[in-house]
């Protein structure tokens, strides 16, 4: 009886074994998915404009929907050609850059896909000492020009909707690298981006005045920045596209919400820039991001096409582009 009863325990054990090595045999291999590589071109370096991509790239967001994202810088800060060339997804760029690129007689093939701020926070800031309250009282003052065509058609507009002569400015050549410097030298004005420089100059303390150019000129409000890509990136890669920016929407929505933390994620990538003010400038931005809009990115094709026929109006471009040159399709 014994026997039996070891002989019959022997053979569950040998059928037991038989079927263990049969499952670890056929047991499916299972491989994490390889992230597909996707560049993005800065037009400058790491700044506040940029947080809610790299807070994306920080907290994972990319990686969740498959995605590695790296960082390619533009010479000259204008990523649209090397958009246009297939040397990035998507780049960093504003209209009034896009708007020479598509008008331009070779026009390049590329779109913005996604507002990084939702109106223009540019103006002019000046020492109070230079008593400039408004675009009329830069009669006789010394303005750092940077040498851009837009430049001189935007004075000219601002001066005139109040009251004032443009030709009357004295245009400094100096674009400006260190603004506290210039208004301290031979400068009087300069044309700036709050959200950076005039937050810099709060901080800083400095005695100044300053306008924004859209309360003078509502064609003005124009989009900058925004994230643009090529033509041919978008018809190839409609998914891709989708994916990047559903996850970017979601670093600027975190911005947002928790700019404090959104700042010190920022701080990574830029150690060198004063940490007080990548904070206040983020704290001043998480209002702009989106703004009064809903949803993050979106662009108005009535405000869009208003500054495109600015620009031919004024002769910065050779046609009106129109409604040209942007989508809200890849926009989650």
């Amino acid at each position: 009886m014994m026997k039996r009863i070891c002989l019959v325990v022997l053979a569950f054990a040998l059928v037991a074994n038989i079927f263990v090595g049969c499952t670890q045999q056929v047991a499916p291999q299972v491989r994490t998915k390889a992230l597909e590589k996707i560049t993005v071109v800065l037009d400058w370096p790491a700044n506040t404009n940029h947080t809610g991509i790299y807070v994306a790239k920080e907290l994972g967001f990319y990686k969740e929907v498959g995605l590695d994202l790296e960082f390619k810088q533009a010479p000259d800060g204008d990523p649209l050609p090397m958009l246009a060339a297939g040397k990035g997804a998507f780049g960093v760029s504003s209209q009034e850059m896009l708007a020479m690129a598509l008008s331009a007689n070779e026009p390049l093939k590329v779109k913005a896909v996604a507002a990084l701020i939702q109106h223009n926070t540019s103006g002019i800031i000046s020492l109070k000492k230079s008593n400039i309250k408004s675009p009329k009282d830069l009669e006789g003052k010394r303005y750092a020009a940077w040498g851009m065509p837009i430049e001189k058609a935007l004075l000219a507009t601002i001066l005139a909707k109040d009251g004032g002569d443009s030709s009357k400015i004295k245009m400094i050549p100096n674009p400006v690298t260190d603004l506290f410097a210039a208004l301290n030298t031979n400068i009087d004005a300069v044309w700036v981006y709050y959200g950076w420089d005039g937050i810099s100059a709060e901080i800083k303390k400095l005695d100044f005045n300053y306008f924004d150019l859209k309360s003078f000129a509502p064609e003005l409000d124009y989009f900058t920045p925004f994230l643009a890509a090529s033509d041919e990136y978008l018809a190839k890669n409609p998914e891709q596209a989708k994916k990047f920016l559903a996850a970017t929407a979601r670093g600027y929505e975190y911005a947002i919400a928790n700019p404090q933390a959104a700042a010190k994620i920022l701080e990574k990538f830029a150690p060198d820039t004063d940490k007080q003010i990548i904070l206040k400038s983020q704290e001043y931005l998480a209002l702009q991001y989106k703004a009064e809009v809903i949803k993050w990115g979106q662009f108005d094709e009535a405000r869009w096409s208003k500054f495109h026929s600015w620009l031919f109006a004024n002769k910065v471009t050779p046609k009106d582009i129109g409604a040209a040159g942007f989508t809200n399709e890849y926009l989650p």
